[in-house]
């Protein structure tokens, strides 16, 4: 339906329509978002369609830095099961993620032999959120609920979908049975 004044067209949309238009535009999953490598390049979060992945932020100088250990083994362990662990650097926590993307690649593989997706340094909270981190954390993005980053190594549990299925604490290791389960759909 449209009017014309003085030569401009004015297009207007029924609620049917503007609805239609509102559930497609929120209707988003982590496919929606395109991130950058620790080493720079693009990586797109459409190439794990149908895949399980664990979404992680990290740091290198937290007291629970030697999950890397524990997330590589689950990664070992169920990488060939359409699962992926992605992990993100952060330094919004006490500025325990200092370095630069070089010095946390080179830490992740020397310390602990992170083979896992490491994405470039990100902001997880407040008003610099990095726009993937606004899908996780925010109901007006992922249409779930609302989630707080309570620390470093929160982890995003997301379906074959792109959905989020569960956020777990960071104090819960990545070897833990909810998780396990988790992967293995029990």
């Amino acid at each position: 339906m449209f009017a014309c004044f003085g030569g401009k067209k004015i297009y207007t949309v029924d609620e049917t329509t503007k609805n239609k238009i509102t559930d497609m535009e929120n209707n988003k999953t982590i496919y929606d978002f395109k991130v950058e490598t620790i080493t720079g390049e693009t990586f797109d979060l459409s190439s794990l369609k149908g895949k399980k992945v664990l979404i992680v932020n990290t740091a290198s100088k937290c007291g629970l830095t030697p999950q890397f250990e524990q997330l590589e083994a689950l990664y070992q362990k169920y990488k060939d099961q359409n699962f992926v662990i992605i992990g993100f650097p952060t330094n919004d926590f006490m500025s325990q993620d200092p370095g630069s993307n070089e010095e946390i690649a080179e830490f992740c593989k020397l310390n602990y032999g992170v083979t896992f997706p490491m994405m470039a340094k990100i902001v997880v909270k407040g008003k610099e959120k990095h726009p993937l981190y606004q899908y996780l954390t925010e109901k007006s993005h992922n249409q779930i609920d609302d989630f707080d980053i309570e620390w470093n190594f929160q982890k995003f549990l997301i379906n074959e979908d792109g959905t989020i299925d569960k956020v777990i604490s960071p104090r819960v290791l990545p070897d833990a049975k909810e998780i396990i389960d988790w992967i293995e759909g029990k």
